[in-house]
Order: structure tokens, then C-alpha cells, then sequence
């Protein structure tokens, strides 16, 4: 049976459907309603329901969903009923404050390791986590299960370094370095762009402000 392909722009939304529905369930609230959850995320009702019956619907008309129940189906869908083992390949500021963020840990993506370059940060700890040098890494993703790798380095050391990690066996890489990826088919990557995040809301700002 052919699989059957879902958009990015759905898929782009799933997170957000489970954030808010867990804050809905973490509020004792067993159900909700297309309409509800529309007035809650501003996304229209029907653009709901299209994209959940891509996976099936999970409501009922006139009962709307089981808020526990649709939670944990699109934890599954977005492959959270699973542990995610990551390194971290930068262990700079924004390394460490990734390190640091302990809701990832609670949605099941465990930092394992961290690399670097730099010696003079080899043996410093983040969050228990000791640096070790870039040497160590392909044993290190190979003894440990390591999925996932994320990326906090130069742009002009990215692709080298994502070529290394593809050897070793690494499936998805998380790149917050200023620079998209070409990686081979099979290799998933998300390329993350902070200034363009920044950019963005520059211009809603400004646009705001014209029209005023």
C-alpha cells in the first residue's frame, strides 16, 4: 500500500495542534470541538478537520475530539512515542542553551553528547554532559544510538561535518547553522534560520505601523 504523502504545511502545523492540546488536557478538559481549537490556534475549523483527516479524522461529528486520545495520536504521528538520542556538534552559547532546555528531554529527545573543536572546552559539562573532541564522535554515535545530530557551528563548517555525521550513520541532523543543507536522499534535515524568524517580525511590525 502506497503511502499516502502529507504536505509540509500540514506537518508544519501538527506541533502546534499538540502543544495546544496539551495545555487543554494539562487543564482537565476531556473534549473539544473543531470550532474550539479554531479559536484557539486562529486556524479556521475546516483547515482542522482537513488536516486530521489526513490521519484518519479522530472525531465524530457533533461530539468533537477526545482531547487525550488526539494528543497522544499526533505524539505518534510526529514520532514521540519513541526516545530520540541526540549530540550536539557546538557546545557555544547557543549549544549549551539547547543542552539546557529540559522540555525536549519531557517530548523524548535526550542529549546524550557534546562535541567541539576547541580544546580549551573539552571535559567542561553542561547539564552532566561532558565536551569531548570531534574524534570521539563516530564511536560515540555508533555505541550510543544517536539519531539525531544538531548542528550550533559555522556555516563554512556545516557541510563538512554533516558529511561526516552521514557516515556515521546519523538520520536527521537539526541545523541551526546559518547555511540549508544538501544531503543525500533518506537523510532528513530542518534547517533553522534565527534571523529569519527576526526578519519576519520586522516586517509585520513595519507593516503595522503603515498601515496606522
Amino acid at each position: 500500500m502506497v503511502e499516502k504523502e502529507i504536505s509540509q504545511a500540514v506537518i508544519s502545523r501538527l506541533p502546534r495542534y499538540f502543544r495546544y492540546l496539551g495545555e487543554l488536557k494539562d487543564e482537565g478538559i476531556e473534549r473539544v470541538s473543531s470550532q474550539e481549537l479554531s479559536d484557539i490556534m486562529q486556524v479556521t475549523a475546516s483547515q482542522i478537520r482537513q488536516d486530521l483527516n489526513n490521519f484518519g479524522g479522530f472525531g465524530q461529528q457533533g461530539y468533537g475530539y477526545n482531547v487525550e486520545f488526539l494528543y497522544e495520536e499526533i505524539g505518534k504521528i510526529l514520532g514521540l512515542d519513541r526516545k530520540h538520542n541526540l549530540i550536539i556538534i557546538g557546545a557555544g552559547n547557543l549549544g549549551q542553551a539547547l543542552v539546557n532546555y529540559v522540555d525536549f528531554e519531557r517530548r523524548g529527545f535526550l542529549f546524550k553528547g557534546v562535541f567541539d573543536i576547541n580544546p580549551a572546552l573539552y571535559g567542561k559539562k553542561i547539564r552532566g554532559i561532558e565536551v569531548q573532541c570531534m574524534e570521539h564522535m563516530n564511536q560515540f554515535v555508533r555505541d550510543n544510538n544517536i539519531d539525531i545530530a544538531v548542528l550550533t557551528v559555522p556555516k563554512t563548517e556545516a557541510a563538512e561535518i554533516a558529511e561526516r555525521l552521514i557516515s556515521y550513520g546519523i538520520k536527521g541532523i537539526w541545523n541551526f547553522a546559518h547555511v540549508d543543507l544538501k544531503v543525500p536522499e533518506g537523510i532528513q534535515v530542518e534547517n533553522v534560520h534565527l534571523s529569519d524568524s527576526l526578519m519576519k517580525l520586522s516586517y509585520n511590525i513595519s507593516r503595522f505601523q503603515k498601515d496606522m
